[in-house]
C-alpha cells in the first residue's frame, strides 16, 4: 500500500477505502499488575510492569484476528505506548513486549490484514490519570508520582476510586503534571533552559528517548509488508504553550475541580488553594461551587526538587512566604517573539520522528494529527511525501451525555448547540468534510483517515446490557458513519477491546467504546457474537477501485448500498466491494449500470467488471427479498 495524491493505492494503482478499528482499548494499562481500575500495591512501581498480552493474549490472536476479518475491519490502528516499551528506565527496553509484539502483528498478516502503528497516549501518562509514558519522565521533571492526585496536579481513578466522574479523564490535560510534561516534550529548550537531565536539555532527553523507543518497534516491524507506517504520537497536547493568562484557569472540558496553572503551580508547592467546581451539560457549564485543595500542605515534587517555573521566574515566594505570579504570560513569547505552538513545537517534534522513524523503516507512511483545540498543522513542502493527516471526530454530544438524540445535538465548528435530524447531519457532514479541505489548503494533496471514530456503548448507566437493545447506540453509530461514506473517507473506529465487560468496559477510565464485549459474547461459535452495533458498522464498502470512487451510501435498515466511480482505463484489475454476509443472511440482488460480477462468499467480496472501458459505473446492492 501506498498514497497517491488523495489516495491510498494498492499494487494494481486502485484506490483504496479503509475500514478498521483501533486494537485495542485496554493496550493502554499493563496485564500486571493490573492498574487499569484500582490502586494495586504495585501502581507506583512503574519498572516493574508487563505489557505482554496486550491487545490480547498471542493464543487468542486467531480468534480476534478471524472475527475482524470477517467483519470487512481489515485495516488496524494498532496501539503500543512508551511506557510498554521502555518502562524500566532510559534506554532499558522491554524486549520480552517487543518479542510479543512482534509476534501478534506477523500473525494479523496471516487473515490479511493491514495496520499502522499509534504510539498511544492520553494527558501524557498513566501517572496523571492518563496513559502513554513511562513514570520516569515525570521523575525526571522531578514530580513526585505519589503525590500528583493529592495535590492536584492529576485526577487519578486508581487513587479516587469509583465510579470516576464522567469524562474527568480529560482535564488532565491542563493541569501541572501533564501540562508540564507536554510544554517540556514540545518547548522545554524555549521555556525551562535551566532544567537538565545528567546535563542533557530536558526536551532533548524526552524526545531522543521517544524517538529511539519507537525506532525499537520499527526494526522489529519493517520486514512486515503489511506494517504501512507510523502515527507520530496520539492527540498531542499543547500544554502550556501560548497560554495567554496563567491566573484564568482553561479546560478541555470544564468538569470537576479546575485550578488555573497558577493555582496547580502553588498546589504542587504545598500552598492550598480554593478553586472552581464545574459541572457541564449539553446547554454550557456551570459554576456549582468552590472548593480548597491540598490542605494538608503536600508538595508534587520529590524531595530535593523544585518548581520548575518558580526556578524559571514564573511566581516567586518571597521571606513570609507569599506567592506572586512574576510573569503570567511566561508561555507566549520567548525574547520579546510570540512562539506559535504549530511552528515552534509540534512541526519540529513531527520532521524529528519523521527522520527516526525512516531511518530504520524508509517506506513508512507517517500519520499526523494536530493538537486538541489548536488549528491543525500547515505542512512545508519538503516533509509532503509519505504523509497520512489521521484527525479524530466524535459525536460530541453523544459522547458526554451517553445517550442518542435524533433532534438535539452540537455542532463542533460553530460551537453551539443545535436542534434537528437535518441540522445534526449537515453539521457532522461539514465538520467531516473540513478535515479534507484543510488537508488539501494546508498538507498537500495527501490522504485523510479518521484515526478515531465512535460512540459510547454505556447508554442510560449500561441499560443495553441487560436488555440487549443496542438500538440507540445503532442508530449513533449509523449517523456517523452515514457521513463518513457521504465523503468516502477511510477510518479506524475507536475501538475493539478483547477483554471488554460490561462492568469495566475498556478497562481504562470507565470507558466503554468497543464494538465487542466478552459479556454479550453467548456462542463461541458464531461470528457475530459478542459485537454490538454490528447493523452500523458492518457495511459494505468500496475495498479498491479501479477508478475514482464519486458516491457511496449505506442505509442500516434498508441495507440498500449505492456506489458510482470514474473508471481509469490504465487499472487492470478488477473492483472490489465487500458485501458482508451479516447484511445479506438471505443473499442479495445487483443493479449494475453496465459489466458482470463475481462473488466470493468466504471473502465476502464481489468483484466488478465493467463491460465498456472509460466512464462511469454504478454498483446497486439490495437484501434479495427487497426489490425496490
Amino acid at each position: 500500500m501506498r498514497t497517491q495524491g488523495a489516495w491510498f493505492i494498492d499494487e494494481f494503482g486502485r484506490r483504496l477505502i479503509l475500514h478498521g478499528v483501533n486494537l485495542g482499548g485496554s493496550s493502554k494499562v499493563p496485564c500486571s499488575p493490573n492498574g487499569a481500575t484500582h490502586l494495586s500495591d504495585g501502581f507506583f512501581d512503574h519498572r516493574r510492569v508487563s505489557f505482554v498480552g496486550r491487545p490480547f493474549p498471542l493464543e487468542e490472536a486467531d480468534e480476534h484476528f478471524s472475527r475482524l476479518r470477517a467483519w470487512g475491519l481489515t485495516f488496524l490502528r494498532f496501539l503500543v505506548t512508551w511506557e510498554a516499551i521502555e518502562h524500566a528506565g532510559p534506554g532499558q527496553y522491554d524486549q520480552e513486549y517487543l518479542d510479543y509484539l512482534e509476534a501478534v502483528v506477523a500473525k494479523a498478516h496471516d487473515y490479511g490484514l493491514k495496520l499502522f502503528i499509534d504510539p498511544h497516549q492520553d494527558v501524557w501518562s498513566r501517572f496523571c490519570g492518563g496513559d502513554g509514558a513511562p513514570g520516569w519522565t515525570l521523575e525526571a521533571a522531578g514530580f513526585d508520582l505519589t503525590a500528583l492526585h493529592q495535590t492536584g496536579a492529576a485526577f487519578l481513578h486508581q487513587v479516587h476510586g469509583d465510579p470516576p466522574p464522567r469524562l474527568i479523564w480529560p482535564t488532565n490535560g491542563t493541569k501541572l503534571a501533564a501540562a508540564t510534561m507536554f510544554t517540556l516534550f514540545f518547548g522545554g529548550n524555549l521555556f525551562a533552559p535551566k532544567l537538565k537531565v545528567d546535563g542533557e536539555p530536558i526536551q532533548e532527553f524526552l524526545q531522543r528517548h521517544y524517538c529511539a523507543a519507537l525506532q525499537q518497534v520499527a526494526q522489529r516491524l519493517r520486514r512486515f509488508s503489511h506494517v504501512i507506517g507510523y502515527d507520530t504520537m496520539n492527540e498531542p497536547l499543547a500544554g502550556y504553550f501560548g497560554w495567554q493568562d496563567l491566573s484564568k484557569a482553561h479546560a478541555i472540558i470544564e468538569l470537576g475541580a479546575i485550578p488555573s496553572p497558577y493555582q496547580s503551580m502553588l498546589l504542587a508547592y504545598g500552598l492550598p488553594q480554593e478553586v472552581p467546581i464545574w459541572e457541564r451539560g449539553i446547554l454550557g457549564v456551570k459554576l456549582i461551587g468552590r472548593k480548597w485543595l491540598n490542605l494538608e500542605g503536600k508538595r508534587a515534587w520529590l524531595p530535593g526538587r523544585e518548581c520548575i517555573w518558580k526556578e524559571h521566574g514564573v511566581w516567586h515566594l518571597d521571606d513570609q512566604g507569599n506567592p506572586t505570579l512574576l510573569r503570567p504570560d511566561y508561555f507566549t513569547q520567548v525574547n520579546g517573539a510570540q512562539v506559535d505552538f504549530n511552528r515552534d513545537g509540534y512541526l519540529p517534534f513531527n520532521r524529528r520522528f519523521i527522520q527516526a522513524i525512516r531511518q530504520v523503516h524508509s517506506e513508512a507512511l507517517i500519520f499526523i494529527e494536530h493538537a486538541l483545540e489548536h488549528p491543525a498543522p500547515a505542512w512545508d513542502a519538503p516533509f509532503v511525501e509519505g504523509l497520512v493527516y489521521a484527525p479524530h471526530w466524535y459525536d460530541g454530544a453523544t459522547l458526554f451525555l451517553k445517550r442518542y438524540s435524533p433532534i438535539l445535538g452540537f455542532d463542533q465548528l460553530t460551537r453551539r448547540v443545535i436542534f434537528g435530524q437535518r441540522a445534526i447531519r449537515r453539521a457532522i457532514s461539514r465538520h467531516l468534510l473540513s478535515f479534507k479541505t484543510h488537508a488539501r489548503a494546508h498538507l498537500g494533496d495527501i490522504p485523510v483517515l479518521i484515526g478515531e471514530t465512535g460512540i459510547p456503548f454505556d447508554f442510560q448507566e449500561g441499560r443495553a446490557y441487560q436488555s440487549g437493545d443496542f438500538r440507540p447506540q445503532i442508530r449513533a453509530l449509523q449517523r456517523t458513519l452515514q457521513a463518513m461514506d457521504e465523503h468516502l473517507l477511510s477510518y479506524t473506529l475507536w475501538n475493539y477491546t478483547a477483554d471488554n465487560t460490561n462492568a469495566r468496559g475498556d478497562q481504562w477510565n470507565g470507558e466503554d467504546f468497543s464494538i465487542f464485549s466478552r459479556d454479550q459474547h453467548k456462542s463461541p461459535g458464531d461470528m457475530y457474537s459478542g459485537g454490538r452495533a454490528l447493523e452500523a458498522c458492518l457495511r459494505p464498502y468500496a475495498l479498491a477501485t479501479a477508478g475514482e470512487p464519486l458516491h457511496a451510501s449505506f442505509n442500516s435498515w434498508t441495507r440498500r448500498f449505492v456506489f458510482t466511480f470514474e473508471e481509469d482505463i490504465s487499472v487492470d484489475a478488477p473492483t472490489l466491494i465487500f458485501v458482508p454476509k451479516f447484511q445479506y443472511p438471505q443473499g442479495f440482488r445487483l443493479r449494475l449500470s453496465d459489466g458482470s460480477y463475481h462473488y466470493d462468499l468466504d471473502q465476502q467480496v464481489l468483484s466488478y467488471l465493467p463491460a465498456h472501458h472509460g466512464g462511469t459505473h454504478r454498483i446497486e446492492i439490495l437484501p434479495a427479498n427487497r426489490t425496490a
